[in-house]
């Protein structure tokens, strides 16, 4: 099953086949069967990009890999990666950049592994040196446009790293603004403002 961030709000593409029994919804969320059509997906997703009003959308079909070829289809699709990087106290790196926070993160170069890209772009974006790459930890899917208005869809690989405790520097030119040490605990218990896809990453911590 395919979770795509749009507008914040989760759609999901569910695999019916083979017997699978249908997700109970609630009152704020919406399931519907895909038709067949690439440009019926479409029509939801500009739903998305318009309101915040649902919970989730579960778009689901019998045929599960036309719905996630047709769905892709409607997008040039963005390798990225990131990480989740704890010091030796157990805090963990954060970034805040355009009014959200957020995690370390940027787009496989060509020629670059996404492990290589994701250590890359930590150093360039915080100055952290001498990480350490541990495992891959989830993948996360968002949707945004360009100036130009053209459809993306991005494909973030999370991996866990660990670094020892040292001076950050927020990368300006990609406009962030901190690059702080926080313990996790202490850090979610204020409510910050957070991308929902960066707090499932933050949830696989140990």
């Amino acid at each position: 099953m395919y979770k795509i961030y749009i507008n914040e709000t989760p759609l999901l593409l569910f695999d019916a086949g083979k017997g699978a029994q249908l997700p109970t919804v609630g009152p704020q969320e919406m399931l519907i069967r895909y038709t067949g059509k690439a440009k019926f997906l479409l029509n939801y997703a500009d739903m998305l990009e318009k309101t915040q009003r649902y919970d989730r959308v579960i778009i689901y079909a019998e045929d599960y890999e036309k719905l996630v070829e047709d769905f892709k289809g409607n997008y040039k699709i963005l390798e990225a990666a990131g990480g989740l990087i704890y010091n030796e106290a157990g805090e963990v790196l954060m970034i805040f950049r355009r009014d959200f926070w957020d995690l370390p993160k940027g787009k496989i170069d060509p020629g670059e592994s996404k492990e290589q890209a994701a250590v890359r772009e930590v150093e360039e974006e915080t100055g952290l040196q001498n990480i350490q790459l541990g495992p891959q930890l989830t993948e996360t899917y968002h949707t945004y446009r360009t100036k130009k208005g053209k459809r993306i869809l991005k494909r973030i690989h999370w991996f866990r790293m660990d670094a020892p405790y040292q001076a950050l520097v927020p990368q300006a030119e990609e406009d962030i603004e901190q690059a702080i040490w926080q313990d996790l605990d202490t850090f979610l218990a204020t409510s910050p403002v957070i991308y929902k896809s960066i707090l499932e990453v933050l949830q696989q911590r140990d």
